[in-house]
Parts: structure tokens; C-alpha cells; sequence
């Protein structure tokens, strides 16, 4: 390889280094193994092992063949008699490593190749790395992104600085949301994963985390962990359940949430386009907190049945579907919130079973919820 070619191509590495924030370490590692692999083939029978010197300091690139010295030659590929060996220098014994320095015949041209590829695919495999610390970091986190690209089943969402590709499958989005492209869109970042062509990053607008995170960013006093959130279920596009606690007594943890005038739930149902959220008072009693988890239904009682984590809800008449709601979303939702199963009966039905019902649950007010 000519000195010119050799100093060109170091001065390219220095710049790339200084460009990219690539060591020319990284470059030249690879570099000399690529082109050992390339010259083998192009001299495959001749030259046995290569060994390929780069000094960047004085811009040289140089190769030689080594072979092993023997008496009798058996593998000319990669031995050389002692006598042959002797004829270049004296001091060569049996086993001693030979090398020959040699000029491949028209390898600039392969070399620039080679480099070319080389250098291509360490800055795509260290762009991707880059990008893999930077994401592996924002797994369940909220990120606003581009829609850039929208196919038969799957949105792709531009994330950062454009680098790194967002995948949003079928089921992660929201039946009903319409997804336009160029839109901002705010996304939960699922999964981060490499991928053949790079950090592949699996994004949400239907997981329950988008929810809990846009209270995150919304609520001061859930950031600061005051108020917390204890427990959430979610049917995207419809509704949420959401129960929190304060862990300051002096802190209303409903009117946290939902702001003045309405303005940060608001702005929250606004960012979901129209999703109900029920916003309840978590309670460490079951029963308590089941009654207030089929918001936006009156509970007159709650009664634990037999077996584990099992109760009956009793509500008035004219209430049984609205507790129930729609396709039994309401009191779904309030199963998986509570994680107990509930079978909601009215009062009527109640009264034919034997149950009592006089006592009024009077924690069934509806504190934060949206009808």
C-alpha cells in the first residue's frame, strides 16, 4: 500500500476520530482484521499467515508473511525450510517465526474497499450503541415523538435527536386514536432492544404506564412522591382507574390530581383524547376500597364472601348499570384495580338472597371521578 494512500487514509481516520468521538483504535482493530481476511484471499496458497504492522504516527501500513522454519517443508503455505530461510538471516532455527515483508499486488484499490466498509460499519455499530446506553436508560418512560411512518398494522415514531426509530404494534395503540404523520405524539417506551440495524424501541399508547407517567409530569406532588399512585387498570381509548394516597395528611391527594378548576386531569384526558379516568382514594381496607373503585356508582355495601379475596357489592337499583357498566367495563376494571373478584348485585337481588343492606357504605362518594 503506497505511503500516500497509508497517510491519507490516517489523516481520514484522525478527522472521523475527532467527527464522531471515535477512537481510531476502534477503526484500526477491525481494519487489520478485514484486511488479513482480504489479502488471504488474494493469495490464498502463497503467502501463509499475514501480519499487517499500521504505525499511525508515521502513516505506514505494511504487510508480511510468516512462516514457521523447518527442516523439510511439507506445508509451503506456511513453512519455509531452514536453509531458505538462512539465505535472508543467518540467526533463523528450526521453529523460529520467518517474515517476509511484501507489497500486495493491487491492494490499494481492495484496501480502500475494505476500509470503506470497515469504517461504514463501526460508525453504524457505534452510533447504535451510543444509542442503546442512551435508551436503555428511558425504558418506562414517557418520550414525545414524530410519527414518520405508518404501514398496514404498525406506527413508527422518530424519538431523540432522530436516531432511533420507535415501533408502535397494534396492540399499543389506542382503538380509535387516528395517527396522523408528522404528528407529536407522546409515547410509553416499553422495551429497548438491539436489533440488526440497531436499538430497537417498542413504544405505547395503550399501556397503563403512559397513564401513571403523564400524572407523573402533570402532578408536582406525585413527582415529589407526596401523593402517590397506589393501583391502576385501563381499557385505552374508554377508561381508567386510578387510586392514589397522600402521604401528607395535610395534602388532598384528589384535588392534586385533578387541579384547579379541573385543569390537570383535564389536561391529561385531553393528551388520551377523551379517556374517562376515575380518580380514587386508595384505602389498606379491601371492602373500603372496593366500594370506591366502582366509581361512579353508589355503593350501599360491601360483603366478603366466602372463598379468598371475594366480596359483594350491593348498589341501588336504579345504579346496577352504571356499576356495572357498559360490557361490564366498569366493574372490570375495579376487579383488576382492587385484584379481588367482585360480583355486584342491586339492592333488590340482595335483599332476595338474604343480604343485609342497611348500612350505607359512606365512603362511596364520588371523589374525582368522570361520569
Amino acid at each position: 500500500m503506497s505511503n500516500k494512500y497509508s497517510k491519507d487514509f490516517f489523516a481520514a481516520l484522525e478527522a472521523l476520530e475527532k467527527e464522531k468521538g471515535i477512537p481510531q483504535s476502534v477503526f484500526l482493530e477491525a481494519l487489520e482484521n478485514a484486511l488479513i481476511s482480504a489479502c488471504k484471499k488474494q493469495y490464498s496458497g502463497t503467502v501463509g499467515t499475514v501480519d499487517i504492522r499500521m504505525n499511525p504516527e508515521k502513516g505506514t501500513i505494511d504487510f508480511y508473511s510468516v512462516k514457521t522454519v523447518v527442516e523439510e517443508v511439507v506445508d509451503r503455505e506456511n513453512e519455509i525450510s531452514l536453509a531458505d530461510a538462512r539465505t535472508h538471516k543467518k540467526s533463523y532455527k528450526l521453529g523460529d517465526r520467518y517474515t517476509e515483508k511484501f507489497v500486495p499486488e493491487d491492494f490499494s484499490r481492495i484496501a480502500a474497499q475494505t476500509a470503506k466498509q470497515v469504517i461504514l460499519q463501526k460508525i453504524h455499530e457505534t452510533e447504535r450503541d451510543a444509542a442503546m446506553s442512551e435508551f436503555s436508560n428511558k425504558e418506562g418512560e414517557l418520550m414525545v415523538g414524530v410519527i414518520r411512518k405508518i404501514d398496514a398494522k404498525n406506527v413508527y415514531v422518530e424519538l431523540g435527536k432522530g436516531q432511533i426509530e420507535g415501533l408502535m404494534l397494534p396492540s399499543d395503540q389506542v382503538p380509535g386514536e387516528k395517527y396522523n404523520l408528522n404528528d407529536k405524539i407522546k409515547v410509553f417506551v416499553k422495551r429497548v432492544k438491539s436489533g440488526f440495524r440497531g436499538a430497537q424501541v417498542l413504544v405505547s399508547r395503550s399501556a397503563t404506564g403512559l397513564v401513571r407517567k403523564l400524572f407523573e409530569e402533570e402532578v408536582p406532588e406525585i413527582k415529589q412522591g407526596t401523593v402517590v399512585i397506589k393501583e391502576l387498570s385501563r381499557e385505552a381509548g374508554a377508561r381508567t382507574k386510578m387510586a392514589i394516597y397522600s402521604e401528607d395528611p395535610r395534602v388532598d391527594a384528589i384535588g392534586a390530581c385533578v387541579g384547579n378548576k379541573g385543569a390537570r386531569v383535564n389536561a391529561i384526558v385531553e393528551e388520551l383524547r377523551g379517556e374517562k379516568i376515575d380518580i380514587i382514594p386508595w384505602s389498606e381496607n379491601p371492602l373500603e376500597f372496593i366500594a370506591k373503585a366502582l366509581s361512579p356508582a353508589q355503593v350501599i355495601s360491601v360483603t366478603q364472601l366466602d372463598g379468598e379475596k371475594t366480596a359483594m357489592a350491593v348498589v341501588p337499583d336504579d345504579k346496577l348499570s352504571l356499576a356495572i357498566g357498559k360490557d361490564g367495563q366498569n366493574a372490570r376494571l375495579a376487579v383488576r384495580l382492587t385484584g379481588w373478584k367482585i360480583d355486584v348485585k342491586s339492592k333488590t337481588a340482595a335483599e332476595k338472597l338474604g343480604i343485609g343492606v342497611d348500612v350505607a357504605d359512606e365512603n362511596a362518594e364520588e371523589d374525582g371521578e368522570q361520569e
